[in-house]
């Protein structure tokens, strides 16, 4: 088994000027203990000791669940106010979806421009900040997930007017985006965007062209499902045998070689895997210090992009 160093946050890149963990954490699954609190807490804590600094986060999580944990468990890193100064956590929201527990999905959109207003009051409330450091626009360009119909095909030019203002208004420090197209990113450029966060793995990677677009523009690279196969019918990085000859090689998990190879790919990639368990985060975060060799890299780089089949 090669040796691997002790588990860190894989060293840090750019998020519009904060210098942030490679290796986030992505806070969705803390729902998953809303009937232990103090867990849910515990792990944030676990996850600074790990070196995390950068937690993504939204107001439809847990319907304001997480962010109270987010804010309860950080409120001495954070002091109450913008916490983008690199002293403490850095906390990313998001908007544009709200919690619809009665629903097919416990998601709808929220795309109208009031809506995203209302949500980022939403989010600083819950949250306990003055200012959230980066804000991602979570649109519905691309899947898996949501797509917009009727009052919420809304023009990207109306929504950015307001993240604009509420830069302006210091309600938000930087504006990021989520599940957008090519297109919407070029669109986007003038507002300064300063984050993507789209559906990507190793074995979906219909985005290389939007990707290479974050490179040049130095911008931050977010993938969600970085794994994959979140949903019944998308492919999984932990199904590849070619995933599964590297881990065997370096001794460590298929799902820490799908991340490591995210973090090889390029150096603007920052990773948020969320989990509920202190052995699955400390496993997560120590696939910042696997280091893959050139042979290694080009036998994954080999792996087929898969679109699956999933619907919503």
């Amino acid at each position: 088994m090669a040796e691997i160093p002790a588990p860190h946050a894989g060293g840090t890149a750019d998020l519009g000027g904060l210098a942030v963990s490679r290796i986030g954490f992505g806070a969705m699954q803390l729902e998953r203990l809303h009937g232990d609190r103090d867990a849910a807490i515990a792990l944030l804590h676990r996850a600074v000791e790990l070196g995390v600094n950068h937690v993504d986060t939204a107001q439809f999580y847990g319907d304001g669940f997480v962010n109270g944990v987010i804010r309860d468990a950080y409120r001495d890193a954070t002091g109450g106010s913008d916490s983008s100064d690199g002293s403490g956590v850095i906390v990313v929201s998001k908007v544009g979806a709200t919690p619809d527990t009665g629903g097919r999905v416990p998601l709808r959109l929220a795309q109208r421009p009031d809506e995203l207003r209302a949500s980022v009051e939403d989010n600083l409330k819950s949250l306990g900040l003055d200012r959230i450091p980066v804000v991602n626009l979570r649109r519905a360009d691309s899947g898996p997930g949501l797509r917009a119909e009727g009052d919420q095909v809304v023009d990207l030019d109306d929504q950015l007017a307001v993240m604009t203002a509420l830069r302006d208004e210091g309600k938000i420090g930087a504006i990021g985006l989520s599940a957008v197209s090519l297109d919407t990113l070029r669109r986007a450029l003038p507002a300064g965007v300063v984050c993507v966060q789209n559906s990507y793995s190793l074995v979906a990677r219909e985005d290389e062209e939007l990707l290479a677009l974050c490179v040049a523009e130095n911008i931050a690279w977010v993938p969600f499902f970085p794994l994959g196969g979140a949903f019944p019918g998308l492919p999984k990085v932990t199904d590849a045998p070619e995933v599964h000859a590297a881990a065997e090689a370096l001794g460590v998990t298929p799902a820490q070689i799908g991340l490591a190879w995210l973090l090889h790919h390029t150096p603007n990639t920052v990773l948020i895997p969320g989990t509920a368990d202190p052995a699955h985060l400390a496993a997560n975060v120590a696939a910042g210090a696997i280091r893959l060799d050139p042979a290694t890299l080009a036998a994954l780089d080999a792996v087929k992009s898969r679109t699956g089949d999933f619907e919503l």
